[in-house]
């Protein structure tokens, strides 16, 4: 079981959250504590799974995918066996950037990035509404996007 966080451990994680791009050095002197200390404890925070990875957030527009579309989605059958079926096939398209059980009006709500309109039709008609178990989709195109991948706050 992961230890409990203090108040320097919590501090590591909001500047790495904030940008990932730190340097040791740099991490350590923001935190007040030494370089040995603050590698220490990053790797502890990584080993208990508090950091569960680190990466580059590319800007959609400059790699062509500069539309997003949220879809909601309706299983034909509520069985485990129809979740288990969807979210495997789900789980292997890579333009699927987000895929959420969710209660209410749709079973599943998923976050798609593509180039424009047409890209998505395509992708809507070939690969979509084939997953298993899909009965019915529900497509909004996001005109706006106000507040995206914001840092947890803790």
């Amino acid at each position: 079981m992961p230890g409990r966080l203090d108040r320097i451990d919590l501090k590591v994680l909001r500047l790495l959250q904030n940008s990932g791009r730190l340097t040791n050095a740099e991490l350590a002197e923001t935190a007040g504590v030494s370089a040995a200390t603050c590698h220490r404890r990053t790797q502890r925070l990584f080993d208990e799974g508090f950091i569960a990875g680190v990466r580059a957030m590319v800007a959609p527009r400059k790699v062509g995918k500069g539309a997003l579309v949220m879809v909601g989605v309706v299983l034909d059958r509520s069985t485990p066996e129809s979740f288990a079926a969807f979210e495997r096939a789900i789980a292997r398209l890579k333009f699927v950037l987000d895929c959420h059980l969710v209660a209410g009006d749709f079973d599943y709500f998923l976050k798609i990035r593509v180039g424009d309109m047409e890209d998505f039709n395509r992708i809507h008609g070939e690969q979509l509404i084939a997953l298993p178990g899909v009965r019915q989709t529900r497509t909004f195109f996001v005109m706006k996007e106000v507040v995206d991948n914001a840092p947890l706050d803790f």
